[in-house]
C-alpha cells in the first residue's frame, strides 16, 4: 500500500459494530508490549464502558469521557486505534485529553496511519475544547519515540506505577 493523496487514510470515532476488531487490535497490542494477557470478557467489559445505551457512539460528556478513534487503510480494513478518556491535572486546575493507547497493526505502519491517528486525537481535543493532549510509551519503544518526536511532542521523564488494591 503506498500512501498518496488519493489514499488519504480515514479516522472515525469507533462504533458498536467495530468492538471485535478494537478488541483483537488491543490484544495485539498487549502482545506487542509483552503485557499479561487482558481477560477473555474484554468486549463484554469495554463496550458498555466505550458506548451509550442504545448508542453507537461515545457519550459526549468532557469529565469521564472516554472516546476511541479507528485507523482505516484505503480498502476500508480497520488497522489501529487511539484510546482517549478525559483527565483532569490538578497543578493544571483544567482537563487535558490522556491518549491511553496509540497502535497499529504490524502491517499498517509507515503509511500514514499513525499521524493521521494523531491529527484525528488533536481534532477530538480541540472538539471537546481541551488544549492539550499527554500520553506514554514504554521506554524501550523506540520506533515510537522518533514518530512521537517527528510530530513535535515533548517527551516528559516520570515512571508510571501500579499498586493493586485488595
Amino acid at each position: 500500500m503506498e500512501h498518496s493523496a488519493e489514499h488519504t487514510p480515514v479516522v472515525r470515532r469507533a462504533r458498536v459494530g467495530d468492538l471485535p476488531r478494537l478488541v483483537q487490535l488491543i490484544h495485539e497490542h498487549v502482545a506487542y508490549e509483552k503485557s499479561a494477557p487482558r481477560p477473555p470478557d474484554l468486549a463484554e467489559r469495554l463496550g458498555p464502558q466505550l458506548f451509550a445505551e442504545g448508542s453507537s457512539e461515545a457519550p459526549p460528556a468532557v469529565a469521564g469521557g472516554k472516546w476511541v478513534l479507528l485507523a482505516e487503510t484505503p480498502d476500508g480494513a480497520v488497522a489501529g486505534y487511539a484510546a482517549c478518556s478525559a483527565e483532569f491535572a490538578f497543578w493544571d486546575a483544567r482537563y487535558y485529553l490522556h491518549m491511553d493507547c496509540l497502535y497499529l497493526a504490524e502491517e499498517a505502519r509507515g503509511h500514514g496511519l499513525g499521524a493521521a491517528l494523531m491529527d484525528g486525537v488533536r481534532g477530538l481535543a480541540r472538539e471537546l475544547g481541551l488544549d492539550q493532549v499527554q500520553w506514554q510509551t514504554p521506554d524501550w519503544n523506540e520506533g515510537a519515540i522518533r514518530f512521537y518526536d517527528r510530530l513535535g511532542a515533548t517527551g516528559l521523564p516520570k515512571r508510571r506505577y501500579g499498586l493493586d488494591v485488595d
